[in-house]
């Protein structure tokens, strides 16, 4: 009789075997990033295209865990920075890979007016609201997970009436699409039942070498931008647009980004540890514009960067301090991640002369990143 049972659950045990031990190209274990979190439950899921990419995503933050792209040589290499686990997005506090909500960047001293009313949200930096509050939707789960067939995955969040203290009930989807010429399309969608903000976007930290031990300073970066919105030195926009022409934060003609990083005596430097700005797009809402790109000449891997969106955040991992390590064990120092975060410019809701980042009910936010990897030999 014992012998029975062990055989009808032998399928079991070795269905629960090949799921701990079942490996992603990256390296990752997939039951590492099965969790229930707020009575939400996590998972890692696999996109692969035919030419061989693969990207790990997990619903926990709506999050990109690692891209496999090939290298100039044709090996495999991992290009974004992340952890092995769901335990570790938990516990560390970071925005590695994740879907930025309610609002992607900072508001001014966390709060904004609509309709009359002030808005107060929570601060948690320099008593700023920075990226949905201390509770953003990088720290929540996005409940329901649609993954539509090998390149194509839905992520749906519901985000109730007061949510970090945003109004209106909020239901966002995030779509990951792996397309055959190594390109993630993502595309944001949000509806409210009450007037609101909404501004989102992708979180990867980039490092093309495929090896976060270097640092990014050597990359080659193109930003299609004549302007940026310089910054004061809580990181928070003045309200002025400045021209790049003649500064450390012209990118029109591709340079090495460590060319100008540590001029600090150009204010914007100073005040942003390195660069972490947000750059005026001349793409004008094209999609099929290219707004930036990046190479690193070690590995040859290029990421170019198309959107809708009015901006782009460039951010040099300046904060990175060695303290955090990521997958494999490695410690992350300072510059070896750079992040391309396409979005509505930082605190748009209280700076009525730019684009407006107000969803009203009945109407649908849109927002679409691509992230089109290729290689320079």
């Amino acid at each position: 009789m014992k012998k029975l049972i062990y055989l009808a659950l032998l399928p079991l045990l070795m269905l629960g075997c090949k799921e701990k031990s079942e490996k992603t190209l990256s390296g990752l274990v997939k039951s590492d990033f099965t969790k229930v979190i707020n009575g939400d439950s996590t998972g890692l899921y696999v996109l692969k295209n035919a030419a061989g990419m693969e990207v790990c995503i997990t619903n926990f933050g709506g999050r990109i865990v690692s891209i496999m792209v090939p290298d100039k040589a044709g090996k495999m290499q991992d290009v974004v920075l992340g952890f092995d686990s769901v335990a570790d997005y938990v516990k560390i506090p970071s925005d590695f890979g994740a879907s930025i909500g309610r609002y992607a960047n900072r508001i001014n001293k966390a709060r904004f007016v609509l309709d009359g009313d002030t808005v107060h949200l929570i601060p948690n930096n320099f008593g700023h609201c920075l990226h949905g509050g201390p509770k953003g939707w990088q720290y929540q789960v996005y409940q329901k997970v649609n993954q539509v067939n090998d390149t194509t995955i839905e992520l749906t969040r519901f985000s109730p009436d007061g949510d970090q203290n945003f109004p209106g009930n909020v239901t966002a989807k995030v779509t990951f699409v792996l397309t055959a010429d190594n390109a993630i399309k993502i595309n944001f969608e949000a509806t409210t039942d009450k007037k609101t903000v909404i501004n989102m976007c992708n979180h990867s930290y980039f490092n093309l070498s495929g090896n976060p031990v270097n640092p990014i300073t050597d990359n080659i970066v193109y930003i299609n931008a004549d302007g940026y919105t310089p910054v004061d030195s809580t990181f928070m926009t003045t309200g002025a647009i400045d021209s790049v022409k003649g500064t450390p934060m012209d990118f029109r003609i591709p340079k090495v980004i460590g060319t100008d990083i540590n001029k600090y005596d150009f204010i914007q430097l100073k005040n942003g540890n390195g660069y972490d700005h947000n750059w005026v797009l001349n793409t004008a809402g094209d999609v099929s514009k290219l707004a930036a790109k990046v190479t690193s000449p070690i590995s040859g891997i290029s990421v170019e960067v198309y959107t809708n969106e009015p901006g782009i955040q460039v951010y040099t991992g300046n904060f990175l301090d060695g303290t955090v390590k990521g997958k494999k064990g490695v410690v992350y120092k300072q510059r070896t991640g750079i992040c391309l975060e396409t979005q509505h410019y930082p605190d748009s809701p209280n700076k009525p002369q730019w684009p407006s980042t107000i969803l009203e009910p009945g109407k649908v936010y849109k927002s679409t990143c691509i992230y089109k990897f290729g290689v320079e030999k």
